[in-house]
């Protein structure tokens, strides 16, 4: 049925959330053993361990998830960074500090200031590279996108993009320019709750963002990011299985791109609201380790939005992709600005500190793991 689906969200449409999070909270110890048996989880086990049931399991799960990581990943972790280029945003939403509601400067910047930020990031170290914007289509548009792509591109191995949702055909473009990959967070896959915290702009728009996957993979964008904002609904549980579901419409339907999964985490931020419910690092070890165990060979992403504690724990277990001296707002890498942050990052340590704590637990960080040749 699912193979037959012209986009995700004719699927997403035939799913009951108050069913599946029945479902979830209906989940029994036996189930979560049959998972942690299973050599290749299907969904209805992914369930079982993201349910309740399978917190006390959770020491199980993440020897499990380890030892698949190690298989798939080797000792290696890989570092990316944000460059921020516009906190301009034409969307009011309750959580992010790039809202328009909110009273912050506002910057785009111009061709030299990047140039600026490239050498700043450069020195750092980095080779792969994660452009953010605030969602203005006007303003920070394609008709931006395309002056600044063929700068930043060339500095750099690898070039994501975290922007707002466009047209195939755009991507298609961006692509000819160098782009990589995109990342697009759906937030929540609960449409009402949805609407509750995106009181104005394009963005509303839940079902056009939703399929903002497809477009991406039908224009052929090698890495496709995805995942749900955790504290905005009020059960992470299911919106994480939602996430679940979404990449498995995409691997079975888009089987040439690669996919990454973030766990974002609501963070303190200029007007922001406080989580809808709270997650325990438990609990977010628990979703991590599900996932791992669920698809293997996919990219598992931890950003500075969790505590250095969290991260020097966490990233050894299950994770292959983080970043590290992140700064969120535009201008940040050349010249500190807190006024224009998007949220406070939590792990505020130096790039050299965060790859010297994972060093003492037996990982090498890596910077540049490819070159377009070898794609060839």
């Amino acid at each position: 049925m699912m193979l037959q689906l012209s986009r995700f969200t004719d699927y997403w449409a035939t799913l009951d959330w108050d069913n599946l999070a029945l479902s979830l909270r209906s989940q029994t110890a036996q189930d979560v053993e049959i998972a942690l048996a299973s050599p290749h989880l299907n969904l209805s086990q992914l369930m079982a361990l993201l349910s309740p049931a399978a917190e006390p399991y959770l020491e199980q799960i993440a020897q499990k998830a380890q030892r698949l990581t190690r298989q798939r990943f080797g000792n290696v972790v890989s570092f990316y960074l944000p460059l921020y280029l516009s906190n301009l945003c034409s969307n009011d939403c309750t959580y992010c500090g790039f809202s328009m509601s909110n009273k912050i400067k506002r910057k785009i910047l111009d061709l030299a200031e990047i140039e600026a930020e490239c050498h700043a990031i450069k020195q750092l170290g980095y080779e792969h590279i994660l452009l953010v914007t605030g969602e203005h289509q006007n303003k920070v548009g394609m008709h931006y996108f395309k002056q600044v792509l063929p700068k930043i591109r060339p500095h750099f191995s690898a070039l994501l993009m975290e922007v707002q949702p466009l047209e195939q055909q755009e991507y298609a473009q961006l692509k000819q320019l160098g782009l990589d990959g995109v990342l697009v967070y759906q937030e929540t896959y609960h449409a009402l709750q949805y609407a509750k915290h995106h009181l104005w702009g394009k963005k509303q728009d839940f079902l056009y963002r939703l399929d903002t996957q497809d477009r991406l993979a039908q224009a052929g964008i090698d890495k496709i990011g995805l995942g749900a904002l955790i504290g905005l609904s009020d059960d992470w549980r299911t919106d994480l299985y939602f996430v679940a579901e979404h990449l498995n419409y995409l691997q079975q339907r888009y089987w040439k791109s690669r996919y990454s999964i973030s766990f974002p985490r609501l963070r303190p931020c200029a007007g922001g609201m406080q989580p809808t419910v709270e997650i325990s690092d438990k609990q977010l070890l628990q979703a991590i380790c599900a996932f791992r165990l669920f698809a293997p060979e996919i990219e598992l992403s931890l950003s500075t939005r969790e505590s250095p504690y969290f991260r020097d724990n966490v990233v050894p277990i299950a994770i292959n992709t983080i970043s590290a001296g992140s700064k969120t707002q535009p201008g940040g890498y050349a010249n500190r600005n807190t006024e224009l942050d998007q949220f406070s990052p939590y792990d505020e340590r130096s790039v050299s500190e965060v790859a010297q704590a994972l060093i003492q637990r037996g990982l090498q960080p890596v910077w540049k793991d490819w070159d377009d040749y070898l794609g060839r």
